[in-house]
């Protein structure tokens, strides 16, 4: 499968989204859209991320972008991480891993000697015409939402 890269357009891909709502990424065009994958609902990691991207929402919306997160958990535990911090944006769920391949975010990863693979924390920045601007790698949390605000043109 071929990953998306600097240039690329926004997947032509139908997802599920919180609220019940299914949609194709295309829809997005017009707008900035900012992309965050991260490992897992409601770990100290993500909840950081996604609380510094609902923090700045105020700045993402007067920018005219959207944000959504992304990770491989049910849209049942993406509704449970929502409410219980407030996220004021959807979050995606992919747990066939569709668009973590696609982005090239499954990852081999070592947690107490233990080897496996999961998704590595990375942004992708895609411009009013759907086409990759910017992407973050290995995303380390602490001031990575204002980086990609500046980004944001």
């Amino acid at each position: 499968m071929k990953i998306i890269k600097i240039g690329d357009p926004l997947p032509d891909l139908n997802v599920e989204i919180t609220g019940g709502k299914k949609m194709n990424l295309k829809g997005l065009l017009g707008a900035p859209v900012i992309l965050y994958f991260y490992p897992k609902d409601d770990t100290p990691g993500c909840t950081k991320e996604s609380q510094d991207f609902r923090d700045a929402i105020d700045i993402i919306k007067k920018k005219g972008a959207v944000v959504m997160g992304i990770s491989r958990d049910s849209l049942a535990s993406h509704e449970k991480f929502i409410s219980k911090y407030q996220l004021p944006f959807d979050l995606l769920s992919d747990p066939d891993e569709k668009l973590c391949q696609l982005f090239g975010v499954m990852k081999e990863k070592s947690m107490y000697g233990k080897i496996y693979t999961g998704i590595e924390r990375s942004t992708f920045l895609f411009d009013k015409k759907g086409l990759l601007v910017s992407e973050w790698r290995k995303v380390k949390v602490p001031g990575h939402a204002n980086e990609v605000l500046e980004a944001i043109s």
